[in-house]
C-alpha cells in the first residue's frame, strides 16, 4: 500500500503545473518504476512494460484528476472514444494510480495472435456481437464486484469523420453500475486522435502531441437505484454520465460542447453492451 500512496502523490502532483503542460520526463519514469507488476498475467504485463516506454516517447503526457480513481475497490471507468490507440493512454494513465485495467473487447481479437494473448491473460472481457451481449454483462458486472476498475467507451466505437464530441451513447454502463453501486468515474480524453487520427494507419509524431486524460467526480447516481431499475433510470443514468465526461473534455479543449439532442426513450439491446473495435 506504502508503494501505491507514493505512486499516487508522484502522479497526482502533476495536477498543480499549468493545463497543458506534460507530465516531466522523471515523474514518468518514477510512475513506471512504481506502477503495479502484479495482478497483470504475464502477456498483458508484458504488453504494458513494452508500450509504456514508446508511449513515453512519441508524445507528452498531460494525465489529471487521478485522485478520482478509487485506490481499491470495484469501479467503472466511462471513457470518450477517439482513437485505437485509446485503451493504451487508459492504461498508462490508471496505472499511475496504482489501478490495473480490465477492458471490454470484441471476441473476434481473442483469436488474434499479437492481441489477443493480453486479452486472454489480462482477465479482460470478451464481447460476442453477435449475441444478446449478456455473458459480457455478466462477467463485467463480476468483475466490478470482485474489486476490479472496468473501463467502458459508452460510444462503442468512435466515428472516422466527427468534431471530437461525445456521440449517443449506449445503456450498458449506466446497467452495471445501477446493478453493483459501483462508482462511475467520467474520464474525458484529447489527443490520441492527434497521435493516430482515426483516418490514418500511421501515427502522427511531429509535431509531437500531448496525451490529454481528465477524471471528474463520481457521478451521482443513488437516486437513480431506488425501486425498480427500469428502461427510465438507465437512460437518465447514461444522460448523466456523458454529460459529465463531455464537462470534462470541454475543460481539456477550452470550448464549449455543442448542445446536446433531448434523450430519447428506446429499448436495451445487445448493442449496448459492445465494446468498441479495438479495446
Amino acid at each position: 500500500m506504502a508503494r501505491q500512496d507514493r505512486l499516487r502523490r508522484i502522479s497526482q502532483a502533476h495536477d498543480r503545473r499549468r493545463q497543458g503542460r506534460g507530465i516531466r520526463l522523471w515523474r514518468k519514469l518514477a510512475i513506471w518504476v512504481l506502477y503495479p507488476r502484479t495482478d497483470r498475467g504475464f502477456w498483458y504485463g508484458f504488453a504494458i512494460d513494452v508500450l509504456w516506454p514508446v508511449l513515453m516517447a512519441v508524445a507528452r503526457w498531460d494525465f489529471r484528476g487521478g485522485d478520482r480513481i478509487p485506490t481499491k475497490g470495484g469501479a467503472l471507468l466511462a471513457v470518450n472514444h477517439l482513437s485505437h490507440v485509446d485503451p493504451i493512454v487508459l492504461v498508462a494513465y490508471t496505472l499511475a494510480q496504482g489501478r490495473v485495467p480490465r477492458f471490454l473487447a470484441m471476441k473476434e481479437l481473442w483469436g488474434q495472435t499479437v492481441v489477443g494473448a493480453p486479452l486472454r491473460g489480462g482477465r479482460h472481457i470478451p464481447v460476442d456481437r453477435g449475441k444478446s451481449g449478456i455473458e459480457a454483462y455478466r462477467a463485467a458486472v463480476e468483475a466490478v464486484q470482485r474489486g476490479e476498475v472496468v473501463v467502458v467507451y459508452p460510444e462503442g466505437g468512435f466515428a472516422t469523420h466527427s468534431d471530437g464530441w461525445p456521440r449517443a451513447a449506449r445503456t450498458g454502463i449506466a446497467r452495471m453500475a445501477l446493478e453493483t453501486g459501483a462508482p462511475v468515474i467520467p474520464v474525458a480524453q484529447w489527443g490520441s486522435n492527434h497521435l493516430l487520427p482515426p483516418t490514418s494507419s500511421r501515427p502522427t509524431l511531429v509535431p509531437r502531441p500531448t496525451l490529454r486524460v481528465l477524471a471528474g467526480p463520481p457521478v451521482a447516481l443513488d437516486d437513480l437505484r431506488e425501486g425498480r431499475i427500469g428502461r427510465t433510470a438507465m437512460h437518465e443514468a447514461t444522460e448523466r454520465i456523458m454529460g459529465r465526461i463531455t464537462e470534462q473534455l470541454a475543460v481539456l479543449r477550452g470550448e464549449e460542447p455543442p448542445a446536446r439532442p433531448e434523450p430519447h426513450e428506446q429499448p436495451v439491446q445487445a448493442g449496448d453492451l459492445q465494446p468498441p473495435a479495438v479495446s
